[in-house]
């Protein structure tokens, strides 16, 4: 069977991943792979914060991937302002650290098109320019915001 992704240099940042054939909007390409983790060990032993590079997902509110112990190719998916991927949290009925992340195709994507998808980075802190600038989106999109942060949780407007 033909490989649907493949993994090269990006023009975003860093390694990227890539379409190796057209993929069909609804397609899932892969699991977002790595060691599980809590949110106190994930605190403890990454500054995420002021990286401006992160491996961690957020299953729930108990469970992290820490993709940069036991990761797959799915933790060089870059951020863009226009994603043409998603990610979905399958739950698992009985185990919440089995819950898995798969990232899926939002759109058709061309062979040879980066696979990105919205990081919806939040800290509950105010942004400064030292942090927004250490969180610049490079994605290029015409409606790029220039930044992957999105606003704090207590500031999201969640009426609408």
């Amino acid at each position: 069977m033909p490989r649907l992704i493949v993994t090269r240099r990006s023009k975003i940042h860093g390694n990227g991943v890539f379409a190796a054939q057209d993929i069909p909007a609804g397609t899932q390409l892969i699991e977002y792979k790595g060691r599980r983790i809590t949110p106190k060990q994930a605190d403890a032993w990454h500054d995420e914060m002021y990286s401006g590079h992160t491996f961690l997902f957020t299953l729930n509110e108990d469970w992290i991937i820490d993709a940069g112990t036991g990761g797959n190719s799915a933790r060089w998916i870059n951020h863009s302002c226009a994603p043409n991927c998603i990610p979905y949290l399958h739950d698992h009925p009985t185990d919440r650290k089995k819950d898995r992340v798969i990232i899926e195709a939002l759109r058709d994507i061309r062979k040879g098109e980066e696979l990105t998808y919205d990081y919806g980075i939040a800290f509950d802190v105010p942004y400064t320019a030292r942090l927004k600038k250490i969180w610049a989106c490079r994605c290029g999109a015409p409606n790029c915001t220039g930044t992957m942060l999105k606003p704090p949780t207590h500031e999201r407007d969640t009426t609408a």
